[in-house]
């Protein structure tokens, strides 16, 4: 009996790939006898010809799959949310962009006949700016440090996960996932292949300051306390030093009580110093509010306007 892999496709505008991204899919999995295949594409409410690139693809091919978005859910919730609609014995991300190589796919099934729950990918080069490439990873290295659990450098979400593993990730019923993190959370037996990024060849990257800066608090406060921790010990290191400065100070105007002028300046510096430092430490609490806060609220992941071919 032929096993069922469900591909992953997230897009929002992405009228320029939506074809070769079909074609990519199709063309490396019609030769394999052993496998059937859905192409599940979830779209964020896109302004472009997207929404109906898809629609005339599920047209024609009852293997795509598509899920309309009542409006932009954002790229964390988004994929995530199509990964648990899907009914594979096992799921692949995969971006619309072809920025992760389709023929990898190939690989990672063969990993995952070898027995492994997860195969995963990991950019080693990167045709992307090498300014960016250095910053994301100073930032892998960062949570790495910071993490609970031992994360992979490098890693984006592009990989297969298997049936097990997606029905893990249903269980913890998580409104806002950092998935980069929960396959390492769950804690099965996953390998990594390493591969080259090449450089988008049509459209423009939908990721800004903003979205990666979510990304990036997202996987902190999702998996360490760390911060917390050093705001404490922080404040009370800052705490003792500010008592033997002044100490020094009221010694020092003893002493020398007709010459010495404590002046202005150390006071205005100290001000400044003392609620930049706070107003960062203020900020880290925040954001660990802001990640219970999406807790508890508990809403689904996206609100669906439109589905098709999910009954075919």
């Amino acid at each position: 009996m032929s096993k069922l892999i469900s591909i992953v496709t997230p897009c929002y505008n992405e009228e320029d790939n939506i074809d070769a991204v079909y074609a990519a899919v199709k063309n490396l999995f019609e030769p394999l006898e052993k496998y059937n295949y859905e192409h599940i594409f979830i779209d964020n409410d896109s302004s472009d010809k997207t929404q109906s690139m898809l629609k005339d693809l599920a047209s024609k091919d009852k293997r795509v799959k598509v899920i309309i978005n009542s409006r932009n859910f954002g790229h964390i919730r988004s994929p995530y949310h199509a990964m648990l609609e899907a009914n594979g014995d096992a799921v692949i991300l995969l971006v619309a962009d072809l920025q992760d190589p389709p023929e990898l796919m190939l690989e990672f099934i063969k990993g995952w006949e070898e027995g492994h729950d997860a195969v995963i990918g990991t950019k080693t080069k990167s045709l992307e700016s090498p300014t960016m490439f250095f910053i994301r990873n100073v930032y892998y290295g960062i949570i790495n440090r910071l993490s609970e659990i031992k994360l992979q450098k490098n890693y984006t979400g592009f990989g297969l996960y298997d049936k097990r593993v997606i029905d893990a990730m249903r269980s913890l019923d998580d409104p806002y996932p950092y998935l980069r993190g929960l396959v390492f959370e769950i804690g099965y037996d996953i390998k990594t292949i390493e591969y080259t990024q090449p450089a988008r060849m049509r459209g423009i990257t939908k990721n800004n300051f903003f979205t990666l800066y979510d990304m990036a608090m997202l996987g902190i406060s999702n998996h360490s306390k760390i911060p917390l921790r050093i705001a404490t010990l922080s404040g009370f290191l800052l705490s003792a030093a500010c008592f033997f400065v002044a100490l020094v100070y009221f010694v020092y105007k003893l002493m020398f009580w007709d010459k010495f002028e404590i002046g202005v300046a150390p006071v205005v510096i100290g001000l400044f110093l003392f609620a930049s430092i706070q107003l960062f430490f203020i900020g880290i609490l925040g954001e660990y509010i802001g990640f219970i806060h999406t807790k508890v609220q508990g809403r689904p992941h996206v609100f669906e306007k439109e589905r098709i071919n999910f009954d075919a």
